[in-house]
């Protein structure tokens, strides 16, 4: 069993970024900026933003962080993306979500250029991906995408069943994975919470991406000898084993599923870490498109 440390490659992408940034900058190319808007106070959100702004800082980016109490109005939120669309200090910048319940998450996300759209949640991104062109790829199955191509897993030919059908992971991974490309050129079988058979799917996938938010769902019995298995789902939960009180569990049970894997991701430090970078380098490619 290998396990896939999303940290060590993070860690090299982000020396790799780090390295094109100062080339750009000694040559007077511009320095990427990425820009965030937070709205409200939403402890996950700050905690992300954060580690975002200090990953900008690390690799040599600008980078700028609005923040709005969270009785904004969605007309004023749409006032401040229209900004950093007309702004050409901004190569790149993200909306983070969830935003309150009052304003239309849909209509913020098409609101943001295309060409902005470092998380590739705009449509026009996501239609681009299907069609296989050029395009903005959503952060975290990008990242999935960085960890096999980094550790030479083997995906032409195999069944590959993704668990969860969200619009940020589930379904952009389904179509990545069945790409006529490495990594791709999988046989992809997407499930979620209506599908009647899973366990007799996932026995039978060589690989398995957990994606649906479920602490300790995916258990040995639902996965056979020597499957690889990457898990994106992260849950906090009590625990009377850290200092914190708290403990982050994965949507795979670790220490049992482990064993019967070739290849799998550790909570934390797999995938993680890359949805970061992620980010880092859509950011880096809108850049390169204004040279």
């Amino acid at each position: 069993m290998v396990l896939i440390d999303g940290k060590k490659i993070a860690q090299e992408i982000k020396e790799e970024v780090a390295k094109e940034v100062a080339q750009r900058k000694a040559r007077g190319l511009k320095t990427p900026h990425l820009s965030a808007i937070l709205v409200g106070n939403d402890g996950a959100s700050e905690t992300y933003v954060g580690a975002k702004v200090k990953s900008c800082h690390e690799v040599g980016f600008e980078s700028s962080l609005l923040r709005f109490d969270s009785n904004i109005s969605e007309e004023e939120l749409l006032n401040e993306i229209e900004k950093l669309n007309n702004d050409p200090s901004v190569d790149g910048f993200i909306v983070q979500l969830p935003l309150p319940k009052h304003i239309n998450e849909q209509k913020v996300i098409e609101a943001v250029n295309p060409a902005k759209d470092v998380d590739g949640f705009h449509p026009v991104n996501a239609g681009k991906m299907l069609l296989n062109l050029p395009s903005f790829l959503p952060a975290t199955p990008y990242g999935i995408i960085q960890l096999l191509e980094r550790y030479n897993i083997e995906t032409s030919g195999k069944h590959c069943v993704v668990i969860g059908r969200s619009n940020i992971v589930g379904m952009p991974m389904s179509v990545l994975l069945a790409r006529n490309s490495y990594p791709g050129n999988c046989t992809v079988t997407i499930t979620h919470s209506r599908t009647k058979n899973l366990k007799e799917l996932t026995l039978q996938a060589d690989m398995i991406v957990a994606a649906l938010g479920k602490a300790e769902f995916l258990t040995a019995d639902m996965v056979k000898q020597g499957a690889v298995v990457i898990d994106v789902g992260i849950t906090r939960l009590p625990s009377d084993k850290t200092k914190s009180g708290f403990k982050l569990f994965g949507d795979v049970k670790f220490d049992e599923v482990a064993p019967k894997c070739s290849y799998i991701t550790p909570v934390p430090g797999g995938v993680g870490p890359m949805t970061i970078m992620s980010l880092i380098k859509n950011t880096l490619q809108a850049c390169r498109n204004k040279d």
